[in-house]
């Protein structure tokens, strides 16, 4: 008998620690059997969700408006209107109008697209013309703003001046001689249409019209640096 409670004390020890170790499993381990319920429910329910098929029964807008076959609709805001068959919408597709070729602000909140503002000035270097309107951007051109919105300029074809020495004054293109015409006497300018003496022995004249050939000079016979005649 002693020998049998010797053998069967590790065993008692061994199942002592094992029922210590059970008891001390915190129960948040333990699943609930009503949470598995919930899921289960939840789960069902989505299974169970129908949602509207209106295939080859209706057409929907963007709006999610149904429309019986056969009813006429527009599917969306810029649409052209459609009619509603078993196989789906079938859209108009009309010839639209052209748009304007200056056209600058577009909509597109119908069927077609609509032209809602045109162009009706030029743009210049810059600036902004009115239809019609004339101006110069350079003393040399002359420009207008054309009805089909493009600026035609004319530049100033100057004549040439009848003097050696031109100027150009502000404003104006073309230079001009303000002192009239003249010519070259050897280096000295001298005026057109008259004689004049550029010395004590030489007189000059300029050529008629031709304000650049050289003056045409008489030299006279001189004694001492005076004429003889």
């Amino acid at each position: 008998m002693w020998i049998l409670r010797r053998r069967m004390g590790p065993l008692l020890s061994l199942a002592f620690i094992l029922l210590l170790a059970l008891s001390a499993v915190s129960p948040a381990t333990v699943g609930n059997p009503e949470d598995y319920a919930a899921d289960e429910a939840e789960r069902t329910a989505a299974e169970n969700i129908v949602f509207d098929d209106y295939r080859g029964k209706g057409c929907v807008d963007d709006s999610g408006f149904v429309y019986k076959l056969g009813e006429r609709f527009f599917p969306g805001h810029s649409n052209c209107p459609c009619e509603c068959t078993e196989d789906g919408p079938v859209c108009d597709q009309p010839e639209c109008p052209k748009l304007h070729p200056k056209c600058t602000k577009v909509e597109h909140n119908g069927c077609c697209p609509e032209c809602k503002e045109v162009k009706n000035f030029c743009e210049y270097r810059g600036k902004t013309y009115k239809i019609l309107e004339e101006f110069k951007p350079s003393p040399c051109e002359w420009c207008r703003c054309e009805p089909n919105n493009e600026v035609h300029c004319v530049v100033s074809d100057c004549a040439v001046p009848e003097c050696v020495n031109p100027v150009y004054e502000p404003e104006q293109c073309c230079p001009i001689c303000k002192n009239g015409p003249n010519c070259f006497a050897g280096t000295t300018i001298i005026p057109a249409g008259i004689e004049v003496k550029v010395d004590d022995c030489t007189i000059c004249r300029c050529h008629n019209g031709d304000w650049w050939k050289p003056a045409q000079c008489l030299r006279r016979e001189c004694l001492n640096g005076q004429s003889l005649s």
